[in-house]
Order: C-alpha cells, then sequence, then structure tokens
C-alpha cells in the first residue's frame, strides 16, 4: 500500500511505524465500517497520526477527527496566564467529546507528551487546572470507564519524551532507542502483530478466567515498605487483554497491555504501600510515594518526589484517596525486561502490578450497570490514576472468602 510521507524518518522506522498504525485500528479499535473515530495526540505525532487516519478510513471508517496537544501552548498558560485561568477548562469541548461517544464514536489517544513538563510549575496551579478539566472530562471518563465503546491508547516516541527516558544520549539515539522500546512493547515487531496479539490475549483471558472462578474475596501484597490487603468488591470481575465494549466490538484498550485487573472495594484496602516506580501525572513526577490505607482510605500519604501535587490529587474529591482497580501483572513481563523506565503510565504500569486512585470501571463488575455499583464498593471520583507497587520483590495471596490463603505471586511471578 502506499503510505503517507513522512518528513526526516528512515524508511524502516516509517515502516515499523505504518505497522504500529495498522495494529492501533485492527487490533487496538477493532474500528467497525461506518463508525467516526476520535484521536488525541501531541503534536510531535502527526505522522503517527497519519498512518492510523488512513488505515481507519481504509478499514471502513466514516470520520477521523483529531485534536493535538502543544507543549510549549500548555506551558505558556502556566507562565503567562492569569491566575483565574487555572480553574476554568473548555466544558464546550469536553462536552462535544462526550456527545461524540455517546454517537458511538471510538476513541484513540496517542500518548508522548514530557513526563516532566511542569515539574518547576506551582503544584496548586496544575492541581487547579487538573481538577477543572477532571470536572469538564466527567462525562466522557463515564463513558470510557463504563467501556460505552471501544477505544484504545498507543505511543509515539517524541523528543522531550526520548531526554527524559535516555538523558544525557543525543537526542537522535534516545528517539531511536525509545521507538525499539516503544515497538517492542507493543508487539508489532513480529511477522504478523494481529497473530501476536491473539496468542497474548489469550494468555490473559485465561489468567482472568481462573481468578474469576475462584472468587476471591481479597489480595495481600508483601515485601520491601509494603504489607497491603486490597478487599475485593461484591461481584468484581477480573478483566484483561481484548475485552467486548458495550458496543459490541472487540478491542484492546491499551497497546502494550500485560494486567488481568478489577475492582477494590472502596472500604476494605488496609495497611501500607510502597510505590516501586515513579507516577509521571500531568507533567509532574511523583516518586517514592508512601501510604497507609485504613478502612478503604488513605490516611498518611508522602512522597520523595512531587509530595505537593500528591496530596493535591488526594484531595480532588472524596474518592480519590480511595483506590478504584487493582492489577496483576508478571515481573517478566517485556516492559520490565527491557529494564527501561518509560515514566509514562501506558507502558510502566504493564511492568509491574498496581492499584489505581479514583474512578472504578463498571466493567469490572459483574452485572455492571452504571450508578448502582457503589453500595457493592465500586469506587467514584473525577480521577482515575494508576501507579505501581509490583516488583521481583512483592508477593501476592489472594484469600478465600472462607479465610484460605492462596499463593497466587511469589517474587513478582505467577505461582
Amino acid at each position: 500500500m502506499d503510505a503517507l510521507p513522512t518528513d526526516s524518518m528512515t524508511a524502516p522506522l516509517a515502516q515499523k511505524l505504518d505497522r504500529l498504525a495498522e495494529t492501533a485500528v485492527r487490533v487496538g479499535l477493532n474500528i467497525q465500517r461506518g463508525q467516526e473515530l476520535l484521536i488525541t495526540a501531541p503534536l510531535d505525532a502527526v505522522p503517527l497520526v497519519r498512518r492510523i487516519t488512513e488505515h481507519a478510513y481504509r478499514a471502513g471508517a466514516s470520520l477521523v477527527t483529531t485534536f493535538l496537544n502543544d507543549d510549549e501552548s500548555r506551558l505558556a498558560r502556566f507562565r503567562f496566564a492569569p491566575d483565574e485561568s487555572f480553574d476554568a477548562a473548555p466544558v464546550w469541548l469536553a462536552d462535544g467529546i462526550a456527545q461524540a461517544f455517546r454517537q458511538n464514536a471510538a476513541r484513540l489517544a496517542i500518548t508522548g507528551d514530557d513526563p516532566s513538563l511542569l515539574a518547576g510549575q506551582d503544584p496548586d496551579k496544575v492541581s487547579r487546572a487538573s481538577r477543572a478539566q477532571s470536572r469538564a472530562n466527567r462525562p466522557s471518563l463515564e463513558l470510557i470507564t463504563n467501556f460505552a465503546i471501544n477505544w484504545s491508547i498507543v505511543a509515539y516516541a517524541t523528543p522531550a519524551w526520548a531526554r527524559t527516558v535516555f538523558p544525557g544520549v543525543p537526542e537522535a539515539e534516545a528517539v531511536a532507542r525509545l521507538w525499539d522500546a516503544i515497538l517492542a512493547a507493543s508487539r508489532v515487531t513480529g511477522p504478523d502483530p494481529v497473530a501476536d496479539w491473539a496468542a497474548h490475549n489469550r494468555v490473559l483471558a485465561e489468567r482472568g478466567r481462573m481468578l474469576n472462578e475462584r472468587d476471591f474475596a481479597a489480595l495481600r501484597f508483601r515485601g520491601p515498605d509494603t504489607d497491603l490487603t486490597v478487599g475485593l468488591a461484591d461481584g468484581h470481575l477480573w478483566a484483561g487483554g481484548a475485552e467486548h465494549a458495550a458496543n459490541g466490538v472487540l478491542c484492546n484498550p491499551n497497546l502494550p497491555t500485560e494486567e488481568v485487573f478489577t475492582t477494590p472495594h472502596r472500604l476494605r484496602v488496609d495497611g501500607t504501600v510502597r510505590s516501586t516506580k515513579p507516577l509521571s501525572y500531568q507533567g509532574t513526577l511523583i516518586d517514592g510515594i508512601q501510604v497507609r490505607f485504613e478502612g478503604g482510605r488513605i490516611v498518611e500519604a508522602h512522597a520523595e518526589k512531587g509530595e505537593a501535587v500528591l496530596a493535591k490529587v488526594l484531595a480532588t474529591d472524596e474518592g480519590a484517596a480511595r483506590l478504584g482497580e487493582v492489577a496483576l501483572v508478571p515481573h517478566s513481563s517485556p516492559i520490565s525486561q527491557s529494564g527501561v523506565l518509560f515514566q509514562n503510565t501506558l507502558f510502566d504500569e504493564n511492568a509491574a502490578s498496581h492499584i489505581a486512585l479514583g474512578q472504578a470501571y463498571s466493567k469490572c463488575m459483574r452485572d455492571g450497570v452504571p450508578g448502582s455499583l457503589s453500595e457493592r464498593g465500586a469506587n467514584e471520583s473525577l480521577i482515575h490514576i494508576d501507579w505501581m507497587i509490583g516488583s521481583g520483590a512483592i508477593d501476592v495471596d489472594a484469600i478465600e472468602k472462607e479465610g484460605g490463603v492462596v499463593p497466587l505471586m511469589r517474587a513478582g511471578e505467577w505461582c
């Protein structure tokens, strides 16, 4: 097929980028004939946007609409905007996106923003801007977390991201190394990525099936600075890999993905836990997180870096200091074994078991009907933020409803 031109990109990389785009459309989204597609992406990711757009139209998409984000323009707001700007968000745009989802538009996010873009900015302004945007995005977030439509996330190796991941390396080399890591983790380097993803999805589905059959009451994580018991919501459901959205489309929400995940009970989380990888949130790096839960809520929180931003996150709303997701990922996952710290949640969460503050996924509840899950333990919040708690030093036990203990993971690996 004829490829769309890409300035200053080598032919081999252009071919790999085209393969990533095709995989995003066929495996990630499984775009349907006549379906609209909404894409968000960093400005640098235009080459991938163009290829995805082409593959989407070839697959039968009726209309592809893209919103591009510019880091420098975002940074200009924090440098020059009046104070009242940070309590505002384009509600009109958020409402339009939610309306598109209600009309069955598919959603694709391309990640690649500078992880430390806002590191030097006022944490209060960062928090206020994030809270305002979260409020505006609530209608569309609910449609995503309720899995109403087929959606997916893929990555693009931007120079700013590459410099963060590989500091001190010449930019061209850093970008090339990041591309190698992204493409390998996204399982698009083999001769048939679609077949590779089908095989991988079968493995994840089998793990989820086992956990659903056992219907455990809780998980216990133990390791350095960690002894955390996560009670599971009543009628929780494990998911992972390819899933059917409510519109009937089978899709992979994350490319890459290595996790099986479910819904914790918002009132049944107790103990202490320390993060095992940094969290990049809204352009700020939060590292060395250590928290203590009582009755499902974080009652004490510290971080070696970015603690002020973490405190603001936890104060977003009542549900922000409670859990909406718990996920199991083996330490031997390709992303973990790559040795690359991506400083990007899409990748780092698939290198380690993790938890997420905030909103729960209704798809991870049996007979999940939005609005009826709170009494069964599902959390509600404006946010959903994953951070990593797994490693090769973490053990995980499952606790049965009768109190029995079943080893699930030892030294980060499935038993």
